[in-house]
Protein backbone atom coordinates (compact mmCIF):
# COMPACT_ATOMS: atom_id res chain seq x y z
CA UNK A 1 0.00 0.00 0.00
CA UNK A 2 2.68 2.58 0.72
CA UNK A 3 4.85 2.15 -2.31
CA UNK A 4 1.66 2.38 -4.59
CA UNK A 5 0.96 5.95 -2.37
CA UNK A 6 4.71 6.32 -3.08
CA UNK A 7 4.42 5.69 -6.89
CA UNK A 8 1.41 7.94 -7.52
CA UNK A 9 3.39 10.80 -5.63
CA UNK A 10 6.19 10.35 -8.02
CA UNK A 11 3.55 10.07 -11.23
CA UNK A 12 1.95 13.30 -9.68
CA UNK A 13 5.11 15.40 -9.11
CA UNK A 14 6.03 14.36 -12.24
CA UNK A 15 2.93 15.84 -14.11
CA UNK A 16 3.03 18.64 -11.90
CA UNK A 17 6.67 19.71 -12.87
CA UNK A 18 5.93 18.63 -16.67
CA UNK A 19 3.06 21.36 -16.64
CA UNK A 20 5.51 23.68 -14.89
CA UNK A 21 7.87 23.24 -17.87
CA UNK A 22 4.91 23.51 -20.26
CA UNK A 23 4.98 27.34 -18.93
CA UNK A 24 7.51 30.35 -19.56
CA UNK A 25 7.18 32.88 -17.24
CA UNK A 26 6.27 32.73 -13.83
CA UNK A 27 2.96 34.63 -14.20
CA UNK A 28 -0.16 34.25 -12.16
CA UNK A 29 -3.61 33.82 -13.77
CA UNK A 30 -4.52 36.98 -11.40
CA UNK A 31 -1.24 38.68 -12.38
CA UNK A 32 -1.89 38.13 -16.06
CA UNK A 33 -5.46 39.45 -15.73
CA UNK A 34 -4.63 42.47 -14.44
CA UNK A 35 -2.34 42.71 -17.55
CA UNK A 36 -4.76 42.69 -20.26
CA UNK A 37 -7.48 44.12 -17.88
CA UNK A 38 -7.41 47.60 -20.23
CA UNK A 39 -7.84 45.48 -23.78
CA UNK A 40 -10.42 42.92 -22.40
CA UNK A 41 -12.42 46.07 -21.33
CA UNK A 42 -11.37 48.52 -24.29
CA UNK A 43 -12.95 45.80 -26.62
CA UNK A 44 -12.67 47.82 -30.28
CA UNK A 45 -8.59 48.92 -31.88
CA UNK A 46 -7.76 49.82 -35.32
CA UNK A 47 -5.56 47.71 -37.22
CA UNK A 48 -3.50 49.94 -39.79
CA UNK A 49 -1.64 47.79 -42.57
CA UNK A 50 0.52 50.36 -44.55
CA UNK A 51 3.50 49.43 -46.59
CA UNK A 52 5.25 50.15 -50.21
CA UNK A 53 2.14 47.67 -51.53
CA UNK A 54 -0.12 50.39 -51.28
CA UNK A 55 1.45 51.58 -54.72
CA UNK A 56 0.32 48.75 -56.67
CA UNK A 57 -2.63 48.93 -54.74
CA UNK A 58 -3.68 45.58 -55.52
CA UNK A 59 -3.56 43.00 -51.88
CA UNK A 60 -0.42 44.05 -49.64
CA UNK A 61 0.46 39.85 -50.59
CA UNK A 62 0.86 40.70 -54.03
CA UNK A 63 4.50 40.47 -53.63
CA UNK A 64 3.99 36.77 -53.34
CA UNK A 65 1.29 36.44 -55.12
CA UNK A 66 2.67 38.07 -58.83
CA UNK A 67 5.92 36.48 -57.45
CA UNK A 68 7.73 39.67 -58.28
CA UNK A 69 11.22 39.88 -58.45
CA UNK A 70 13.52 42.37 -56.00
CA UNK A 71 14.73 44.25 -59.03
CA UNK A 72 10.88 44.70 -60.03
CA UNK A 73 9.32 45.47 -57.02
CA UNK A 74 12.37 48.35 -56.45
CA UNK A 75 10.37 50.83 -58.26
CA UNK A 76 7.74 51.00 -55.67
CA UNK A 77 10.34 51.96 -52.91
CA UNK A 78 12.07 54.41 -54.98
CA UNK A 79 8.86 56.49 -55.70
CA UNK A 80 7.36 55.66 -52.17
CA UNK A 81 6.51 59.13 -50.67
CA UNK A 82 3.21 59.94 -49.00
CA UNK A 83 2.99 63.34 -48.67
CA UNK A 84 -0.44 63.60 -47.01
CA UNK A 85 0.30 61.48 -44.41
CA UNK A 86 -1.17 63.21 -41.24
CA UNK A 87 -0.80 60.66 -38.01
CA UNK A 88 -2.59 62.94 -36.11
CA UNK A 89 -5.94 63.11 -38.36
CA UNK A 90 -5.72 59.21 -38.42
CA UNK A 91 -5.78 59.36 -34.87
CA UNK A 92 -8.71 61.35 -34.60
CA UNK A 93 -10.88 58.68 -36.95
CA UNK A 94 -10.03 56.43 -34.81
CA UNK A 95 -11.12 58.08 -31.55
CA UNK A 96 -14.17 59.20 -32.97
CA UNK A 97 -15.25 55.62 -34.45
CA UNK A 98 -15.11 54.15 -30.89
CA UNK A 99 -11.74 52.63 -31.05
CA UNK A 100 -9.62 52.86 -27.95
CA UNK A 101 -6.21 50.88 -29.43
CA UNK A 102 -4.19 50.70 -32.62
CA UNK A 103 -1.60 48.44 -34.17
CA UNK A 104 0.19 49.72 -37.16
CA UNK A 105 2.18 47.34 -39.32
CA UNK A 106 5.94 47.95 -38.99
CA UNK A 107 7.31 46.16 -41.16
CA UNK A 108 5.25 43.80 -43.07
CA UNK A 109 5.76 40.54 -45.37
CA UNK A 110 7.52 42.43 -48.29
CA UNK A 111 10.47 43.68 -45.19
CA UNK A 112 10.15 47.55 -45.57
CA UNK A 113 10.31 49.25 -42.74
CA UNK A 114 8.13 52.06 -41.54
CA UNK A 115 11.14 52.58 -38.96
CA UNK A 116 14.28 53.94 -38.81
CA UNK A 117 16.02 50.67 -38.72
CA UNK A 118 19.62 50.96 -37.84
CA UNK A 119 19.92 47.33 -39.49
CA UNK A 120 18.57 47.88 -42.89
CA UNK A 121 18.29 50.56 -45.54
CA UNK A 122 15.18 49.19 -46.65
CA UNK A 123 13.32 51.65 -44.86
CA UNK A 124 11.39 54.89 -44.92
CA UNK A 125 13.92 57.04 -44.21
CA UNK A 126 15.90 55.97 -47.29
CA UNK A 127 13.12 56.56 -49.46
CA UNK A 128 12.06 60.36 -51.01
CA UNK A 129 9.44 60.73 -47.88
CA UNK A 130 12.69 60.71 -45.61
CA UNK A 131 11.01 60.39 -42.31
CA UNK A 132 10.25 58.07 -39.44
CA UNK A 133 6.83 57.28 -40.26
CA UNK A 134 6.64 54.97 -37.06
CA UNK A 135 7.60 58.11 -34.69
CA UNK A 136 5.03 60.40 -36.07
CA UNK A 137 2.49 57.67 -36.01
CA UNK A 138 2.69 56.80 -32.03
CA UNK A 139 2.97 60.75 -31.13
CA UNK A 140 0.24 60.77 -33.01
CA UNK A 141 -2.27 58.22 -31.41
CA UNK A 142 -0.47 58.66 -27.77
CA UNK A 143 -1.45 62.03 -28.01
CA UNK A 144 -5.26 61.13 -28.50
CA UNK A 145 -5.17 58.89 -25.55
CA UNK A 146 -5.35 55.74 -27.58
CA UNK A 147 -3.07 53.01 -26.90
CA UNK A 148 -0.10 51.65 -29.06
CA UNK A 149 0.63 48.78 -30.60
CA UNK A 150 2.98 47.33 -33.39
CA UNK A 151 2.94 44.55 -36.17
CA UNK A 152 6.27 43.40 -37.00
CA UNK A 153 6.12 40.44 -39.53
CA UNK A 154 8.32 37.69 -38.85
CA UNK A 155 8.49 36.82 -42.47
CA UNK A 156 10.86 39.03 -44.43
CA UNK A 157 10.60 38.68 -48.74
CA UNK A 158 13.39 41.26 -49.34
CA UNK A 159 16.26 39.93 -46.50
CA UNK A 160 18.97 38.23 -48.74
CA UNK A 161 19.03 35.54 -45.85
CA UNK A 162 15.70 34.69 -45.29
CA UNK A 163 14.76 30.94 -46.78
CA UNK A 164 12.43 30.63 -49.57
CA UNK A 165 9.92 28.67 -48.55
CA UNK A 166 6.18 27.87 -49.95
CA UNK A 167 4.82 31.79 -50.10
CA UNK A 168 7.76 33.00 -50.74
CA UNK A 169 7.79 35.35 -54.04
CA UNK A 170 10.71 33.00 -55.64
CA UNK A 171 9.38 29.85 -55.08
CA UNK A 172 9.92 27.69 -57.18
CA UNK A 173 7.38 25.45 -59.09
CA UNK A 174 9.32 22.05 -58.42
CA UNK A 175 10.13 21.40 -54.81
CA UNK A 176 13.03 20.01 -55.80
CA UNK A 177 15.09 23.36 -56.69
CA UNK A 178 14.11 24.65 -53.19
CA UNK A 179 17.60 23.92 -51.85
CA UNK A 180 19.35 25.32 -54.69
CA UNK A 181 17.66 28.41 -54.61
CA UNK A 182 18.60 28.85 -50.98
CA UNK A 183 22.01 27.95 -51.27
CA UNK A 184 24.19 31.12 -49.70
CA UNK A 185 21.18 32.13 -47.50
CA UNK A 186 21.55 31.85 -43.56
CA UNK A 187 18.19 31.65 -41.56
CA UNK A 188 20.93 32.15 -38.40
CA UNK A 189 21.71 35.63 -39.86
CA UNK A 190 17.96 36.60 -40.20
CA UNK A 191 17.56 35.41 -36.55
CA UNK A 192 19.88 38.00 -35.23
CA UNK A 193 18.45 40.37 -37.84
CA UNK A 194 14.90 39.82 -36.31
CA UNK A 195 16.16 39.82 -33.02
CA UNK A 196 17.68 42.83 -33.43
CA UNK A 197 14.79 44.34 -35.10
CA UNK A 198 12.37 43.67 -32.40
CA UNK A 199 14.81 44.93 -29.91
CA UNK A 200 14.85 48.61 -31.71
CA UNK A 201 10.63 49.21 -31.67
CA UNK A 202 10.58 47.57 -28.08
CA UNK A 203 13.05 50.38 -26.98
CA UNK A 204 13.39 53.29 -29.11
CA UNK A 205 8.89 54.10 -28.82
CA UNK A 206 8.37 54.28 -25.08
CA UNK A 207 5.46 51.93 -23.71
CA UNK A 208 4.51 49.47 -25.94
CA UNK A 209 0.98 48.23 -25.17
CA UNK A 210 0.79 45.06 -28.10
CA UNK A 211 2.86 43.19 -29.99
CA UNK A 212 1.53 41.73 -32.95
CA UNK A 213 4.81 39.17 -34.16
CA UNK A 214 2.96 37.51 -37.80
CA UNK A 215 3.29 34.64 -38.94
CA UNK A 216 4.34 31.31 -38.21
CA UNK A 217 3.29 28.53 -41.04
CA UNK A 218 5.01 25.06 -40.03
CA UNK A 219 4.99 21.91 -42.04
CA UNK A 220 6.70 21.26 -45.42
CA UNK A 221 8.48 24.30 -46.91
CA UNK A 222 7.19 26.53 -44.46
CA UNK A 223 8.64 28.35 -41.21
CA UNK A 224 7.97 27.41 -36.99
CA UNK A 225 9.32 28.81 -33.31
CA UNK A 226 12.63 26.65 -34.16
CA UNK A 227 13.22 29.28 -37.55
CA UNK A 228 12.68 32.60 -35.26
CA UNK A 229 14.16 31.09 -31.96
CA UNK A 230 10.60 32.15 -30.89
CA UNK A 231 11.34 31.04 -27.21
CA UNK A 232 13.81 33.23 -26.96
CA UNK A 233 11.64 35.91 -28.87
CA UNK A 234 9.29 35.86 -26.24
CA UNK A 235 11.28 36.06 -23.07
CA UNK A 236 13.43 39.49 -24.64
CA UNK A 237 9.82 40.86 -25.54
CA UNK A 238 8.65 40.87 -22.25
CA UNK A 239 11.66 41.42 -20.24
CA UNK A 240 12.39 45.03 -22.81
CA UNK A 241 7.74 45.44 -22.27
CA UNK A 242 7.07 43.55 -18.84
CA UNK A 243 3.32 44.80 -19.51
CA UNK A 244 2.68 44.46 -23.36
CA UNK A 245 0.10 42.01 -24.51
CA UNK A 246 1.17 39.07 -26.95
CA UNK A 247 -0.72 37.58 -29.47
CA UNK A 248 -0.62 33.83 -30.75
CA UNK A 249 1.63 33.58 -33.50
CA UNK A 250 5.19 33.11 -32.78
CA UNK A 251 4.11 29.15 -32.27
CA UNK A 252 4.76 28.90 -29.24
CA UNK A 253 1.14 26.97 -28.74
CA UNK A 254 2.96 24.09 -26.61
CA UNK A 255 3.06 26.59 -23.93
CA UNK A 256 0.59 27.64 -21.75
CA UNK A 257 1.59 31.31 -21.70
CA UNK A 258 3.49 31.10 -25.47
CA UNK A 259 0.99 34.15 -26.34
CA UNK A 260 -1.83 36.54 -24.45
CA UNK A 261 -4.64 35.76 -26.99
CA UNK A 262 -5.82 33.92 -29.83
CA UNK A 263 -6.43 35.65 -32.98
CA UNK A 264 -9.09 33.97 -35.23
CA UNK A 265 -9.06 35.72 -38.50
CA UNK A 266 -11.30 37.04 -41.26
CA UNK A 267 -14.33 34.89 -39.76
CA UNK A 268 -17.05 34.66 -36.91
CA UNK A 269 -16.43 32.48 -33.68
CA UNK A 270 -19.39 30.22 -32.99
CA UNK A 271 -18.29 30.58 -29.29
CA UNK A 272 -15.86 31.93 -26.76
CA UNK A 273 -12.33 29.98 -27.80
CA UNK A 274 -10.97 27.51 -24.60
CA UNK A 275 -7.64 25.54 -24.05
CA UNK A 276 -8.24 22.64 -22.27
CA UNK A 277 -11.76 23.63 -21.70
CA UNK A 278 -11.02 27.14 -19.77
CA UNK A 279 -11.91 29.89 -21.86
CA UNK A 280 -8.87 32.19 -23.37
CA UNK A 281 -8.84 36.28 -24.26
CA UNK A 282 -9.16 36.19 -27.62
CA UNK A 283 -9.62 39.26 -30.70
CA UNK A 284 -10.62 38.67 -34.02
CA UNK A 285 -8.95 41.08 -36.59
CA UNK A 286 -10.93 41.94 -39.58
CA UNK A 287 -10.98 43.92 -42.64
CA UNK A 288 -13.16 46.13 -44.14
CA UNK A 289 -13.06 44.58 -47.43
CA UNK A 290 -10.87 41.39 -48.67
CA UNK A 291 -7.79 43.32 -48.32
CA UNK A 292 -5.33 44.10 -45.44
CA UNK A 293 -3.36 46.67 -47.55
CA UNK A 294 -4.77 49.18 -49.83
CA UNK A 295 -6.59 47.63 -52.77
CA UNK A 296 -7.99 50.17 -55.01
CA UNK A 297 -10.06 47.74 -57.40
CA UNK A 298 -11.40 45.80 -54.70
CA UNK A 299 -15.30 45.58 -54.40
CA UNK A 300 -16.25 43.56 -51.17
CA UNK A 301 -16.87 46.09 -48.86
CA UNK A 302 -18.90 45.62 -45.26
CA UNK A 303 -21.98 47.46 -44.72
CA UNK A 304 -21.77 49.16 -41.53
CA UNK A 305 -24.18 46.72 -40.45
CA UNK A 306 -21.65 43.78 -40.74
CA UNK A 307 -19.81 45.77 -39.37
CA UNK A 308 -21.37 46.46 -36.34
CA UNK A 309 -22.47 42.81 -36.11
CA UNK A 310 -18.50 41.87 -35.78
CA UNK A 311 -18.23 44.36 -33.21
CA UNK A 312 -21.16 43.08 -31.14
CA UNK A 313 -20.83 39.88 -31.52
CA UNK A 314 -17.59 39.39 -30.77
CA UNK A 315 -18.17 41.15 -27.50
CA UNK A 316 -20.86 39.24 -27.07
CA UNK A 317 -18.52 35.79 -26.71
CA UNK A 318 -15.37 37.29 -24.50
CA UNK A 319 -13.75 38.81 -27.23
CA UNK A 320 -12.43 42.02 -28.78
CA UNK A 321 -12.28 43.17 -32.55
CA UNK A 322 -9.41 44.74 -34.16
CA UNK A 323 -10.57 46.61 -37.35
CA UNK A 324 -8.41 47.36 -40.08
CA UNK A 325 -7.63 50.36 -42.70
CA UNK A 326 -5.02 50.20 -45.70
CA UNK A 327 -4.17 53.37 -46.31
CA UNK A 328 -3.39 55.05 -49.55
CA UNK A 329 0.15 55.37 -50.71
CA UNK A 330 -0.06 59.59 -50.25
CA UNK A 331 -0.68 58.61 -46.68
CA UNK A 332 -4.68 59.22 -46.81
CA UNK A 333 -7.74 56.81 -45.68
CA UNK A 334 -9.79 55.59 -48.66
CA UNK A 335 -12.61 57.47 -48.37
CA UNK A 336 -14.90 54.47 -48.17
CA UNK A 337 -12.80 53.23 -45.19
CA UNK A 338 -13.61 57.25 -43.99
CA UNK A 339 -17.50 56.52 -44.32
CA UNK A 340 -17.48 52.91 -43.02
CA UNK A 341 -15.18 54.55 -39.59
CA UNK A 342 -17.66 57.72 -39.16
CA UNK A 343 -21.17 55.38 -39.69
CA UNK A 344 -19.72 52.78 -36.55
CA UNK A 345 -18.59 56.31 -35.01
CA UNK A 346 -22.35 57.01 -34.54
CA UNK A 347 -23.52 54.25 -33.75
CA UNK A 348 -20.45 54.07 -30.67
CA UNK A 349 -21.29 57.46 -29.64
CA UNK A 350 -24.66 57.14 -27.89
CA UNK A 351 -24.21 53.13 -27.60
CA UNK A 352 -20.71 52.42 -26.55
CA UNK A 353 -21.71 51.64 -23.00
CA UNK A 354 -23.03 47.90 -24.62
CA UNK A 355 -19.21 47.71 -25.93
CA UNK A 356 -16.81 49.04 -23.11
CA UNK A 357 -16.42 46.79 -19.87
CA UNK A 358 -19.08 44.20 -21.76
CA UNK A 359 -18.39 40.27 -22.13
CA UNK A 360 -20.82 37.38 -22.79
CA UNK A 361 -23.97 37.40 -20.78
CA UNK A 362 -24.32 35.10 -17.60
CA UNK A 363 -26.09 31.67 -19.05
CA UNK A 364 -29.64 32.35 -16.74
CA UNK A 365 -30.38 35.27 -19.20
CA UNK A 366 -31.28 33.62 -22.90
CA UNK A 367 -30.60 35.91 -25.85
CA UNK A 368 -34.15 36.93 -27.86
CA UNK A 369 -34.43 35.61 -31.37
CA UNK A 370 -32.30 37.73 -33.92
CA UNK A 371 -30.53 39.31 -30.58
CA UNK A 372 -27.38 39.56 -29.71
CA UNK A 373 -26.81 39.89 -25.99
CA UNK A 374 -23.73 41.67 -23.62
CA UNK A 375 -23.20 42.44 -20.14
CA UNK A 376 -20.97 44.65 -17.87
CA UNK A 377 -20.44 42.47 -14.73
CA UNK A 378 -19.46 45.61 -12.96
CA UNK A 379 -22.44 47.60 -12.97
CA UNK A 380 -24.64 44.46 -13.72
CA UNK A 381 -26.71 46.10 -16.91
CA UNK A 382 -27.51 44.08 -19.98
CA UNK A 383 -27.85 44.82 -23.13
CA UNK A 384 -29.84 43.18 -26.23
CA UNK A 385 -28.62 44.11 -29.43
CA UNK A 386 -31.93 44.08 -31.55
CA UNK A 387 -30.65 43.14 -35.32
CA UNK A 388 -33.80 42.48 -36.93
CA UNK A 389 -36.30 45.40 -35.56
CA UNK A 390 -39.64 43.60 -33.88
CA UNK A 391 -42.96 44.85 -33.86
CA UNK A 392 -44.31 46.81 -30.74
CA UNK A 393 -43.91 43.67 -28.65
CA UNK A 394 -41.13 41.85 -27.17
CA UNK A 395 -40.48 38.94 -25.47
CA UNK A 396 -37.45 38.48 -23.54
CA UNK A 397 -38.24 34.58 -22.25
CA UNK A 398 -37.93 33.81 -18.32
CA UNK A 399 -36.85 37.24 -17.44
CA UNK A 400 -39.33 38.03 -15.17
CA UNK A 401 -38.13 39.06 -11.83
CA UNK A 402 -34.66 39.85 -13.20
CA UNK A 403 -35.45 43.58 -14.42
CA UNK A 404 -35.81 46.58 -12.26
CA UNK A 405 -35.48 48.78 -15.37
CA UNK A 406 -35.62 48.98 -19.48
CA UNK A 407 -34.46 51.81 -21.74
CA UNK A 408 -33.32 52.37 -25.35
CA UNK A 409 -29.40 53.01 -24.53
CA UNK A 410 -28.97 55.48 -27.51
CA UNK A 411 -31.68 58.18 -25.50
CA UNK A 412 -32.39 56.44 -22.56
CA UNK A 413 -35.58 56.72 -23.35
CA UNK A 414 -38.16 54.61 -21.18
CA UNK A 415 -39.46 51.08 -22.65
CA UNK A 416 -42.79 49.63 -20.26
CA UNK A 417 -42.77 45.88 -19.11
CA UNK A 418 -45.34 43.83 -18.33
CA UNK A 419 -46.05 40.18 -18.01
CA UNK A 420 -46.97 39.07 -22.10
CA UNK A 421 -50.72 38.71 -22.69
CA UNK A 422 -51.72 35.86 -25.21
CA UNK A 423 -52.97 37.78 -28.02
CA UNK A 424 -49.32 39.65 -28.12
CA UNK A 425 -48.03 35.78 -29.75
CA UNK A 426 -50.97 34.13 -31.64
CA UNK A 427 -49.84 30.19 -32.23
CA UNK A 428 -47.39 30.73 -29.53
CA UNK A 429 -46.99 29.67 -26.23
CA UNK A 430 -45.67 32.04 -23.73
CA UNK A 431 -44.17 31.15 -20.55
CA UNK A 432 -45.30 32.61 -17.07
CA UNK A 433 -41.56 33.68 -16.63
CA UNK A 434 -41.57 36.23 -19.84
CA UNK A 435 -41.38 39.69 -19.95
CA UNK A 436 -42.90 41.90 -22.61
CA UNK A 437 -41.71 45.23 -23.57
CA UNK A 438 -43.66 47.47 -25.62
CA UNK A 439 -41.54 49.28 -28.56
CA UNK A 440 -42.62 51.69 -30.54
CA UNK A 441 -43.38 50.79 -33.87
CA UNK A 442 -41.34 53.04 -35.80
CA UNK A 443 -37.61 51.68 -35.08
CA UNK A 444 -35.32 54.17 -33.43
CA UNK A 445 -33.18 56.10 -35.77
CA UNK A 446 -29.86 54.09 -35.31
CA UNK A 447 -28.20 51.22 -37.73
CA UNK A 448 -28.54 48.44 -34.30
CA UNK A 449 -31.21 49.83 -31.51
CA UNK A 450 -29.68 48.59 -27.81
CA UNK A 451 -31.92 48.29 -25.38
CA UNK A 452 -29.90 48.76 -21.77
CA UNK A 453 -31.56 46.60 -19.36
CA UNK A 454 -30.67 47.41 -15.31
CA UNK A 455 -31.08 44.28 -13.50
CA UNK A 456 -32.34 43.55 -10.25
Amino acid sequence: MKKCTFVLLCICLFSYLHAQEKKIFNETPEQKEKRLAWWQHDRFGMFIHWGLYAMPARHEWVKSREQISDADYQKYFDQFNPDLYNPREWARMAKAAGMKYAVITSKHHEGFCLFDSKYTDYKATKTPYGKDLIREWIDAFRAEGLKVGFYYSLIDWHHPDYTIDRVHPQRPADTADYKKLNQGRDMAKYREYLRNQLREILTNYGKIDILWADFSFPGAYGKDHNDWNSLELIKMIRQLQPGIIINDRLDLGEYEDGGDFVTPEQYKVSEWPTRNGKQVPWETCQTFSGSWGYYRDETSWKDTKQLLVLLIESVSKGGNLLLNVGPTARGTFDHRAQDALKAMGEWMQVNSRSIYGCTQAPPEFKKPDNCLLTYNPTTKRLYVHLLDYPLQNFTLPGYQGKIKYAQFLHDASEIKMSAPSQHHAVGKSIGEGDVNLSLPVKKPDAEIPVIELILN
